[in-house]
């Protein structure tokens, strides 16, 4: 494919970038926009995360290490990658800049690039690199986020391409099979070491400072640095962890935000925050589809507790709480009960109530206990699990957070049902006939 004349540089994105046993960032990268023209299915996946819809009347078309016509090549300032989009005489275009390992993307080289797109009609910029992003148009660094330009930056995490082509896969998307076997190779590259790719792993050292401070009884201030790094990079946690679900239970899981969070980043990071300083609590909410109830992921650093559950609507159907309960427990079939509890709430005023899956195993009319005159509304069914030290670690608050999510959802989550109303049913003819009438002719 030819080189776009506004181009004085660059190179088709190859397969097998003949580059410098050095250069992880521009070999992974040229691989990575290569497969995107030669899988259809991962090229319009990825673009339709950013709201690019690839028709069968459009071709994509992607290069690296370009230079436009008319710039001086300055090293820094030359984009890793090009996004083409032809449709009819229409061009979509996207300039791409990538880091590996700890590379982090920074506002400044950003800037620079808006400049050099608005000076030459691009569309949009996308970046790349091991920071996560809750979703592609909510940017990991702030000042980005908050710039007022209007060449728009979309973020994707080399996590998140990686999950995209593994849930094509599992999920037999691909037609063409030699372009399967290709995403197959691109899945083998991008998990090993070589590609410079990896989760997210560890807190920031704030994390232990923040926890060191409520422990001494601090508090925390409404403009506490310490606080908005530490829910920076619960952000980027909570967004890895939902691509790890996802390669789990091959399908799609994502954060659930309200739509006022969805639109306003700034609104969900000022919201949390007032969680953090009142209940010193971090929490999100992972949409599984298909499952009964999204997963409700808590971090409180009072008690230094990590908890994971799901709330059930109670059966209607049934008229003691102690009946609604059996409901509940022949659904939980997890031998691993030690860390498992259910909190009931009541209507009313009623106060909840909770006890654990052992106890109300043994003896189900715990529930009742001073509660004999109400019904069980609903149910939370959750996982805790107290970590102590390991709970301040950078590293082991992460690796017993990816453990006890999936852990969670494998032994309980996924067994679960929500509770429906049952359809109406037709009344019996007999039922109709009132007192004193005649039924029929009698033989």
């Amino acid at each position: 494919m030819a080189r776009p004349d506004y181009l004085s540089q660059g190179e088709v994105a190859r397969l097998f970038p003949v580059l410098a046993t050095t250069s992880k960032e521009g070999r992974t990268t040229s691989i990575v926009l290569a497969c995107m023209t030669l899988v259809n299915e991962f090229g319009s996946e990825l673009l339709s995360s950013i709201g690019q819809r690839v028709g069968k009347r459009s071709s994509v078309a992607t290069y690296t290490e370009i230079v436009f016509k008319g710039e001086k090549v300055v090293a820094k300032d030359r984009p890793d990658g090009l996004i083409v989009i032809r449709t009819g005489a229409r061009e979509w275009r996207a300039m791409v800049e990538a880091k590996v390992g700890n590379a982090h993307i920074t506002a400044e080289q950003i800037d620079r690039y808006r400049l050099i797109a608005k000076e030459h009609s691009i569309d949009c910029i996308i970046t790349i690199s091991n920071q996560f992003a809750t979703t592609p148009d909510h940017h990991p660094v702030e000042d980005v986020r908050k710039s007022r330009s209007k060449i728009p930056v979309y973020h994707w995490s080399w996590m998140f391409i990686r999950t995209a082509a593994d849930l094509l896969l599992s999920n037999d998307e691909v037609k063409d099979s030699d372009q399967s076997v290709l995403l197959q190779e691109l899945m083998r590259f991008l998990t090993h070491e070589s590609a410079g790719i990896k989760g997210f792993d560890r807190m920031p050292p704030e994390w232990s400072e923040l926890n060191r401070h409520i422990s001494a009884g601090g508090k925390i201030l409404a403009k506490s640095p310490e606080a908005g790094v530490v829910l920076d990079a619960w952000h980027q946690e909570t967004k890895d962890l939902s691509l790890i679900l996802s390669r789990e239970t091959e399908t799609a899981v994502h954060q659930k935000l309200s739509r006022k969070h969805l639109k306003d980043p700034a609104e969900r990071l000022k919201d949390e925050l007032q969680t953090l300083r009142e209940a010193h609590q971090l929490g999100v909410n992972l949409d599984v589809p298909d499952a009964a109830a999204p997963l409700t992921v808590t971090a409180d650093l009072n008690r230094r507790t990590l908890e994971v559950g799901m709330s059930l609507r109670a059966p209607e159907d049934r008229k003691s709480s102690k009946a609604r309960l059996n409901w509940l427990l022949r659904q939980l079939r997890t031998e691993n009960a030690g860390e498992v509890f259910i909190k009931f709430s009541w209507p009313g005023r009623s106060e909840d109530t909770v006890h654990s899956l052992i106890d109300l195993r043994e003896e189900p009319e715990l529930c009742e206990r001073d509660k004999n005159d109400l019904q069980v509304v609903s149910f939370h069914v959750y996982m805790a699990r107290r970590l102590g030290a390991k709970f301040t670690q950078q590293t082991n608050f992460v690796s017993e957070l990816e453990t006890l999510v999936p852990e969670f959802y494998r032994e309980i989550g996924q067994n679960l049902s929500a509770w429906r109303k049952p359809a109406p049913k037709i009344r019996d003819a007999v039922s109709e006939v009132g007192e004193g009438q005649d039924a029929g002719p009698q033989a």
